[in-house]
């Protein structure tokens, strides 16, 4: 810039000269008269001027070439980021609300899943409700009851339970893991005539079971037999599960409740049951099978059914339990 400047005053200074000839010129031929004499003046001192003038007009003419394609240049320029920066506001905005609808969907599908988790936990708690209700309604009970839910069956389950022992009258009832059950599985028995023996692993639990039965007065309709947990080999693997020496005296099951052992004694902890079981059941017996909903029950379900011939389970049950039926397969001898 500082370089073009000084080409520009050294072609200034050109025409200042110029324009000195040109006055010198004219004056002369004010002087004297004669055009000739002045155009003499003029050619000996303005050739060299002319030249540069034209010089001059030709860089002067180059310079503003030259400016204008920087303008357009800068211009480009200006009006390519211009463009980019309305390109990226634009998607900015757009995307701003896309996340902003996405979270109102979001909130609104929350709400929706709450509210209908809720309704849903209200109809089931009322469900519960009803069903403690007609539980008391049924008998009356000599002691306080020990509470339902948790570990212990739910009342829906206890009420559907207490209902098959009343319609199918068991003479036998074997229970895996005492609690609550026990105690009105116990009441509907005194009712309906038979017997209840529970397994339970643990001493504990096992004694304060028995306190109950004694406090209600039903220890000469059910037992509680410790039975401790002991490694059972099927289909090459181990499992935890009851000693079956508790279990050597038992014939002829009527009716089997799968409540135990507990989910944390280890995986698949219920599976063993139908397998040691079968034999200890009579020829047409009924099996309930406790949190049915659990995925390593239904495991354990299906490959019962699968396997175990005479097995069938019977539709739909209310609450979180199965019930199945049991019927022993009498295969007849071809006579000889």
């Amino acid at each position: 810039m500082l370089s073009r400047l000084r080409k520009l005053n050294r072609r200034q200074a050109a025409l200042l000269g110029a324009a000195a000839v040109l006055c010198a010129a004219d004056a002369a031929s004010a002087l004297t008269g004669h055009l000739g004499l002045a155009l003499t003046v003029l050619g000996v001192f303005g050739c060299g001027v002319v030249g540069g003038l034209l010089l001059l007009a030709r860089r002067l003419t180059g310079l503003l070439a030259a400016e204008r394609a920087a303008q357009r240049e800068v211009r480009q320029v200006l009006d390519h980021t211009q463009r980019r920066l309305l390109g990226a506001v634009e998607e900015m905005l757009l995307t701003a609300g896309d996340r902003h609808r996405e979270l109102i969907d979001t909130l609104a599908a929350q709400q929706k899943a709450a509210a209908t988790g809720t309704d849903r936990l209200l109809r089931a708690q009322t469900g519960e409700v009803e069903a403690l209700v007609q539980l008391f309604q049924g008998f009356a009970p000599r002691a306080p009851m020990p509470p339902s839910g948790g570990f212990a069956l739910n009342p829906i389950d206890l009420l559907d339970l207490l209902q098959l022992i009343r319609t199918r009258r068991p003479k036998l009832v074997l229970e895996l893991g005492s609690g609550t059950s026990t105690i009105w599985i116990a009441y509907a028995l005194e009712k309906a005539g038979g017997r209840l023996v529970s397994l339970d692993h643990d001493p504990g639990y096992a004694e304060k079971t028995r306190a109950a039965l004694a406090a209600h007065g039903l220890t000469e309709v059910a037992e509680v037999r410790d039975a401790p947990l002991r490694p059972v080999l099927l289909d090459g693997r181990s499992f935890p599960w009851y000693d079956t020496d508790a279990l050597a005296d038992l014939r002829e099951v009527d009716l089997l409740l799968i409540d135990g052992p507990p989910e944390k004694t280890g995986p698949d902890a219920r599976y063993p049951a139908m397998r040691v079981l079968e034999d200890k059941l009579a020829d047409a017996a009924t099996v309930v099978f406790d949190d049915a909903h659990r995925q390593e029950e239904q495991i354990a379900l299906r490959k019962w059914v699968e396997s175990i011939e005479g097995l069938t389970q019977e539709g739909e049950a209310p609450g979180r339990h199965a019930v199945l039926s049991y019927r022993r397969m009498v295969r007849q001898l071809a006579t000889q």
